[in-house]
């Protein structure tokens, strides 16, 4: 039998409703919401609050009391006050920067001024990033135990970053 010109038209036209395939875009969702969730908890984002030096123009009366610094060269840590000069030099150890030796000074630096919380770190021109996040986060805080469990304590949370002053061998 043959059908007509017509009915086969027709036929052509007329469709059948499609079928929805859940079961792929219930994949796609449970793969995306996996992501989107594993992203979220593992992505922990810390900021930090910087104090950034004033411009050099300005000129105050500083006020009284200890201004520490803490100035990262290329073969050693030095810690100092800005009106009275170095008060700690902390050479390189075969591993690297000292960041145990500076931890022990920065604690006796704050026994004794306890109400202290800013510090200034100074570097040289060609510093490591590792090496600036490493002293921030030793001039920030401080780990001890405390029974089993693990402790941060403050030191000086208020961190300023500016330039090292040139030393009297190298040029500025």
């Amino acid at each position: 039998m043959r059908r007509s010109y017509q009915s086969r038209k027709l036929a052509r036209h007329v469709r059948r409703p499609e079928q929805l395939l859940l079961v792929p875009m219930i994949d796609i969702f449970t793969v995306l919401v996996t992501f989107l969730l594993m992203t979220a908890v593992f992505s922990r984002t810390v900021i930090l609050q910087l104090n950034l030096p004033a411009s050099q123009t300005e000129f105050r009366d500083p006020p009284p009391g200890l201004q520490l610094e803490v100035m990262v060269r290329k073969d050693l840590l030095q810690v100092a006050d800005r009106n009275s000069g170095p008060l700690a030099t902390l050479p390189n150890t075969p591993g690297g920067y000292d960041y145990e030796g500076l931890t022990d000074y920065l604690k006796r630096v704050k026994a004794k001024f306890p109400e202290k919380t800013d510090a200034s770190i100074l570097l040289e021109a060609d510093t490591n990033y590792d090496t600036l996040v490493q002293v921030m986060d030793r001039v920030r805080v401080f780990e001890m135990k405390e029974g089993l469990s693990t402790v941060q304590a403050e030191l000086f949370p208020d961190i300023s970053i500016g330039d090292a002053p040139a030393t009297a061998g190298t040029p500025p």
